[in-house]
C-alpha cells in the first residue's frame, strides 16, 4: 500500500514530497491509477473511509508540540535568567534576610525583568504556530468527487488519495493532483511560485524529469485554483504531504535563535564561567588571611553578582525599544525587538522581486513595430481594442489605457464606434473589437498572445508596406518577439484587418488573414527608490541578492535596472542539481537566482548562513514564508499576504525601500549602545575583582562591604540609563557587526586590569596619605569610602571613553540623556561621601583634601585608557 500516515512535521522532509509528487507526474495514467488503486470513476465509499481512518483528514497541521505551560518554561529558563534569578536570590538575603530594614524593591524589579522577557520570548514563539494555523486555514472548501461512480459534494478535508475530482473555473485544488482530462484549464499559482500570470495545464506528460516541479505541466498543488477551462484529476496527496503542506510544516516547531538571542547566551554563559571561577578564589583569599570564613561567603557571593550587569535587562529592552520607536517613525513596523539588532548585523539582504522590488502592478513598457522600434500607431491600435472592449478590463488592458492617456490620446475614441467584440477565451488566447471610424470604414483589430495572433495574419506591415508574412518576414518578427521576451517584458501582438464586410454578428472565424502590427511589451517597474536603497545597502557593507519565483527574463530586466549584478544568475533547475557543497560555491558569485520554488529560497538563505553570513529576507507572498522564517530578520510589507507578514519580524508601511537603509544602521546603533554598556560594565566589574583580590592579600580588613559593592553597581548602572539614547560614530557604522564573545573576554582581561592598576594607586593614596592603615572601625570605613567613590566616578565617566574610538568631548560627544545621567549619578555619588548622606551606606565623610587626590587619580586614569585606547585599536582594529 502507498499510502502512510501523518508522522512528526520534522520527521518529513519537503525534498521528499517533492520526489514523491515528481514521481507521479511521469507514470503513464494506467499505471498512475493502478499504484493509487483507483479508477477514471475514483474510489468506493468504503475505500475512501478506510483510508480516511488511515492518513487522516485532508487537514495541514500546525504541530503544536507542547502545550502552552512547557512552553512558557522553556522560554522563563535559560543561562541569562539564571544570571538574573541568582541575583535575586542574593538580594533578597542581603536586603531582607540578613537587613534589619526589610528592603524588598530591588528583588521585586529584578523578578520582574525576568517574566517581562520571558513572557515576550513566549509571545514571539506562539507566532511561529500561529503563523502555521493561518496558513492552514486558507483550505476551506468543498469539491465535486467521484465516490462509487457518482458526481458529489464532498468537505475538502474527507477527500483521500486516490479520489478522482472534476474542476471547473473558480474551484481550489483540493489537493496535489494529476490531471486525467483538461479543457483549456488554467490554474493561478503565483501564491506557490510567485508569477503573476495563469499557467496552463495537461493531462499528458509533456515536460521533462529535470524541471522545475511548479513547472511541470500535468500537476496542479493544493492551494492553487482553476482560472478558466475545466478538468479532471486524481488526488495524489493531502493534507500535510502535499506540497502546499510542507511549507506549513515549515513554519511550526522551533524557530533557531537570532543572531541577539545567541549573543546574549553566550554573554550570560561567560559571566556564569567567570562568576563559577572568581566566586570560589575570593572566598578562599579571604576565608585564608581574615579567618572569616562567614563574612568571607557572603563577601565572594556579592563580588560574584558585582560582575554581572545588572541593568543589562533594562538597557537592552530600552535600548531595543528606542530603535523600534524610531523605525516607527519610518512606518515600519517592529514586530520582534530583538530583530532590530540583528537587522543592523546583516551582511546579505535576500530578496523576493514581485511586490519588494517591484510596484506588483504591470505597465506598458513598449510599443513597437515589427523590427523593434517605437511606433505610436501601435499603441493607438492597442488603445483601441482595450478600450472599446466591454468584458472586464483586465492588468494589461489597464495599463493600455493608462499609457495612452499619459500620451493625450484619449480624444481618438471620439472618431469610432464600436460595431461588435469577439470576447477572450483562454483557448484562441486573444480578443477582437470591430469599429466604424468617421468615414465609415470598418476594420476588425486583435491583441492577444503573439503565437495566436500570429496564426491567424497572413499578412506583416514590413517598412511601411504590407507584405506577405512569410519565412523571412516571419523569422524577422519572431526575433523581435523573443529578445523582448527575453529581456523580461511580457510581450503581446497587435494585428488589424480592413474593410471588414458587414456581417452583423462577427464571430473567430473572421479573425483570419489579418495584418501583423508589431507589439506591445509590459513590465512590473521597480520601486523608484529600489536602485537607491540596494546602492545605499551596498555603501553599508550589505549584498543585495534577488531570490524570485518569476521567470529568468523579467528577473534579469528589473535587476539590470536596480542596480543587481546579473553578469552570473542560477535557476531553480540549476539549484535543484546542486548538492549543498556546490551551491554553496556558486552563490558566493550569483546574486540572482529565478524560478524558484519556496523551499528552494529556504535552502539558499540556509546555504548563506552556513557560510557564515547574517541573512535577511524581505518578500510578500506564501511562496516567501519559508525563506522568512529561516531567515536571521525576516521583512515584509503592507500590501504582502498575512502568512508573510505573520511570519515576518518586521513590516514596511510604505513602498521607499530606503527605509532599509535606515533600518539596518538603526540596528547597528542599537548594537553599538548595548555592547558600550556589556563592555563597560563587565571590564569595570572585572577589575574590581582583580583589585579586591589584591586588596584581600594586603589589607587587614574588607576593601568594600556588600553593600558598597551593591550600591557601587547601582550608581555606575544607574548612570548609563541614556545609553539609549546616544549616537555612534560614522565609521562604526559603515560595516555590520557581530556577538563575539571572544572580543568581550578580551576587552575585559586588557581594560579591567588598567583599572585595577588606579584602583591600587587609591589603596596608596588612602592608606599612606591618609593614614586609613589600621585594623579598626573608623580607618576600614575611611580606606571603603575613598575606594567607593574612586571606583564609582572611573566607571561613571570612562563610559565617555568607551563609547567612542576617537578623542571624546573633542571629536566625538555623547547624547544629551546620557550627559545628564552622568552628571545627576556623579553628583549624588560625591554626596554620599563628603556630605552626610552615605551613613546608612556605613560610608564615612571623607576630608575636602582627599578632592585633588581623586581628581588626580582620575585625570591620569582619563590619560591611561586613552592611550590604551589608542593602542589596542592599533593592535586589534576594533574597539566597541
Amino acid at each position: 500500500m502507498i499510502f502512510k500516515k501523518s508522522i512528526p512535521a520534522t520527521e518529513i522532509r519537503k525534498n521528499e514530497s517533492e520526489a514523491e509528487l515528481r514521481k507521479y507526474a511521469f507514470y503513464e495514467e494506467a499505471e498512475l491509477l493502478n499504484l493509487l488503486e483507483t479508477s477514471q470513476r475514483g474510489i468506493s465509499v468504503e475505500a475512501a473511509e478506510e483510508r480516511l481512518d488511515e492518513i487522516g483528514k485532508n487537514v495541514i497541521v500546525a504541530g503544536k508540540q507542547k502545550g502552552p505551560l512547557g512552553r512558557l518554561l522553556e522560554a522563563l529558563i535559560n543561562p541569562f535568567n539564571l544570571v538574573l534569578f541568582f541575583i535575586a536570590g542574593v538580594t533578597f538575603t542581603t536586603d531582607v534576610l540578613l537587613s534589619a530594614e526589610k528592603d524588598y524593591t530591588t528583588s521585586i524589579i529584578i523578578v520582574a525583568l525576568i517574566l517581562l522577557s520571558s513572557l515576550i520570548s513566549f509571545f514571539q514563539g506562539e507566532r511561529s504556530n500561529s503563523a502555521a494555523a493561518k496558513l492552514s486555514s486558507m483550505i476551506s472548501n468543498k469539491a465535486d468527487v467521484w465516490r462509487d461512480g457518482i458526481l458529489c459534494e464532498l468537505p475538502i478535508d474527507e477527500i483521500v488519495p486516490g479520489d478522482v475530482v472534476k474542476l471547473s473555473a473558480g474551484d481550489m485544488l483540493p489537493g496535489d493532483v494529476r490531471f486525467l482530462a483538461t479543457k483549456d484549464a488554467f490554474i493561478a499559482q503565483s501564491a506557490l511560485t510567485g508569477e503573476s500570470a495563469p499557467v496552463e495545464k495537461f493531462s499528458d506528460i509533456r515536460s521533462n524529469p529535470d524541471e522545475t516541479l511548479t513547472d511541470i505541466s500535468n500537476i496542479g498543488f493544493m492551494g492553487s485554483n482553476m482560472v478558466s477551462g475545466s478538468a479532471e484529476a486524481v488526488i495524489i496527496a493531502t493534507g500535510n504531504n502535499t506540497y502546499f503542506g510542507s511549507m506549513a510544516k515549515s513554519l511550526s516547531g522551533e524557530k533557531a535563535k537570532n543572531s541577539f538571542e545567541k549573543g546574549v547566551d553566550s554573554v550570560s554563559k561567560l559571566l556564569i564561567r567567570f562568576m563559577l571561577v572568581m566566586a570560589p578564589v575570593i572566598f578562599l583569599v579571604n576565608g585564608l588571611f581574615k579567618g572569616d570564613w562567614g563574612s568571607s561567603l557572603l563577601f565572594a557571593v556579592t563580588m560574584a553578582v558585582g560582575l554581572t550587569p545588572e541593568m543589562l535587562p533594562m538597557i537592552m529592552t530600552s535600548t531595543l525599544a528606542r530603535g523600534a520607536v524610531n523605525m516607527s517613525r519610518q512606518k515600519v513596523i517592529v514586530k520582534n525587538l530583538s530583530a532590530i539588532q540583528t537587522f543592523g548585523e546583516i551582511d546579505i539582504l535576500c530578496t523576493d522581486k514581485t511586490g519588494t522590488l517591484t510596484e506588483d502592478k504591470i505597465i506598458l513598457e513598449k510599443y513597437m513595430d515589427v523590427h523593434g522600434n517605437d511606433d505610436m500607431r501601435i499603441l493607438r491600435h492597442a488603445y483601441l481594442n482595450s478600450a472599446f472592449q466591454t468584458g472586464l478590463k483586465n492588468l494589461l488592458d489597464l495599463a493600455i489605457i493608462n499609457r495612452a492617456a499619459a500620451n493625450e490620446m484619449t480624444g481618438v475614441l471620439d472618431r469610432y464606434t464600436r460595431v461588435d467584440e469577439i470576447p477572450f477565451d483562454f483557448s484562441r488566447r486573444r480578443m477582437s473589437v470591430v469599429l466604424t471610424d468617421e468615414t465609415g470604414k470598418r476594420q476588425l483589430i486583435t491583441k492577444g498572445a503573439v503565437e495566436e495572433v500570429i496564426s491567424v495574419c497572413k499578412y506583416v506591415e514590413y517598412r511601411g508596406k504590407i507584405l506577405p508574412l512569410e519565412n523571412g518576414l516571419l523569422r524577422e518578427a519572431m526575433d523581435v518577439y523573443e529578445a523582448n521576451n527575453r529581456d523580461g517584458l511580457r510581450v503581446i501582438a497587435v494585428a488589424q484587418k480592413n474593410n471588414v464586410a458587414d456581417v452583423g454578428v462577427f464571430g473567430v472565424g473572421d479573425e483570419s488573414d489579418m495584418v501583423l502590427l508589431g507589439f506591445v511589451g509590459f513590465l512590473d517597474p521597480p520601486k523608484e527608490s529600489a536602485k537607491v536603497a540596494i546602492s545605499a545597502l551596498k555603501a553599508n557593507g550589505v549584498r543585495t541578492v534577488v531570490l524570485t519565483g518569476d521567470s529568468e527574463g523579467v528577473a534579469i530586466k528589473v535587476c539590470k535596472k536596480v542596480g543587481v549584478n546579473t553578469t552570473k544568475n542560477l535557476t531553480g533547475r540549476d539549484v535543484e542539481a546542486m548538492d549543498d557543497e556546490a551551491l554553496s560555491e556558486a552563490a558566493k558569485a550569483c546574486d540572482l537566482f529565478s524560478k524558484l520554488s519556496p523551499s528552494q529560497k529556504q535552502r539558499l538563505v540556509e546555504t548563506f548562513q552556513r557560510q557564515g553570513h547574517s541573512v535577511g529576507y524581505m518578500g510578500d507572498g506564501i511562496n516567501d514564508a519559508p525563506a522568512l522564517r529561516q531567515a536571521d530578520v525576516g521583512i515584509s510589507v503592507d500590501s504582502g499576504v498575512d502568512i508573510a507578514k505573520e511570519t515576518a519580524d518586521i513590516i514596511l508601511l510604505e513602498k521607499d525601500l530606503m527605509v532599509l537603509e535606515n533600518g539596518v544602521l538603526q540596528g547597528r546603533r542599537t548594537f553599538g549602545n548595548i555592547m558600550k554598556y556589556i563592555k563597560m560594565a563587565a571590564s569595570g566589574n572585572f577589575g574590581n575583582m582583580v583589585s579586591v583580590l589584591i586588596a584581600s592579600i594586603f589589607l587587614p580588613f574588607l576593601p568594600l562591604l556588600p553593600v558598597h559593592i551593591l550600591a557601587q553597581n547601582l550608581l555606575c548602572d544607574f548612570s548609563q540609563i541614556g545609553i539609549p539614547f546616544d549616537g555612534m560614530d560614522k565609521e562604526y557604522l559603515d560595516k555590520p557587526h557581530r556577538w563575539e564573545t571572544a572580543s568581550i573576554r578580551r576587552f575585559m582581561f586588557f581594560m579591567g586590569p588598567l583599572s585595577s592598576i588606579f584602583d591600587v594607586a587609591c589603596f596608596a593614596v588612602m592608606w599612606w596619605a591618609f593614614g586609613a592603615n589600621a585594623n579598626t572601625p573608623e580607618k576600614a570605613m575611611l580606606f571603603q569610602s575613598g575606594w567607593f567613590i574612586f571606583g564609582a566616578l572611573s566607571q561613571i565617566l570612562v563610559v565617555h571613553l568607551i563609547r567612542t574610538r576617537r578623542i571624546p568631548f573633542i571629536q566625538s560627544r555623547a547624547s544629551l540623556p546620557l550627559i545628564i545621567s552622568s552628571l545627576i549619578i556623579v553628583i549624588i555619588s560625591l554626596g554620599l561621601v563628603f556630605l552626610s548622606y552615605g551613613d546608612g551606606l556605613s560610608l564615612a565623610i571623607l576630608p575636602l583634601s582627599f578632592a585633588p587626590w581623586l581628581a588626580g587619580l582620575l585625570i591620569l586614569y582619563f590619560l591611561a585608557t586613552q592611550a590604551f585606547k589608542m593602542w589596542y585599536v592599533r593592535k586589534f582594529k576594533e574597539w566597541i
